[in-house]
């Protein structure tokens, strides 16, 4: 894998596989990568996502049903062919990672990759469900801004959902 992935979207990257192949599927697409980014639970990519109210069942319906619409072509990328559109979700990821001046591609980089790539199952799903890519960057900010800021008693540390 890439050796600037944090240990989380390492993770987050063999869930994907492992829910390619639960589906039966036999490549990872940007929707195994959506859903692997809910189902990690403490990730700021599947905070953000819960920010909004997208969980992991609400995903899943609307990439099931968009799954059933069209199959794409596939590329070999790991221990599973992935498709082209997740070949470019994780080049944007890193582009995202060094634009943020991060030394690590986190959970946050892939959901912005995601919505970054135009027509991709997981692009479409987040649409249908009003996730954006400006308001996951204005989640982002505010939680980038939370935690440069001293604590004080009684924040919540949590962020604007819009």
């Amino acid at each position: 894998m890439f050796e600037h992935l944090s240990k989380r979207a390492e993770r987050v990257i063999a869930e994907a596989n492992n829910i390619a192949r639960e589906y039966g599927i036999d490549y990872v697409g940007t929707e195994h990568l959506l859903l692997a980014i809910a189902r990690d639970g403490d990730g700021l990519g599947a905070r953000i996502l819960r920010a909004m109210n997208v969980d992991e069942y609400k995903l899943q319906t609307v990439v099931e049903q968009l799954v059933k619409k069209s199959m794409e072509d596939t590329w070999v990328f790991g221990r599973l062919p992935g498709t082209p559109h997740y070949r470019n979700v994780m080049a944007m990821a890193i582009e995202e990672a060094r634009q943020l001046e991060s030394k690590q591609i986190c959970t946050e980089h892939l959901l912005l990759g995601l919505l970054r790539e135009k027509g991709s199952v997981a692009e479409v799903a987040l649409g249908e469900l009003g996730v954006t890519a400006g308001k996951v960057r204005a989640a982002l900010t505010h939680v980038l801004e939370q935690a440069a800021k001293p604590s004080r008693p009684g924040s919540s540390g949590e962020f604007p959902a819009s």
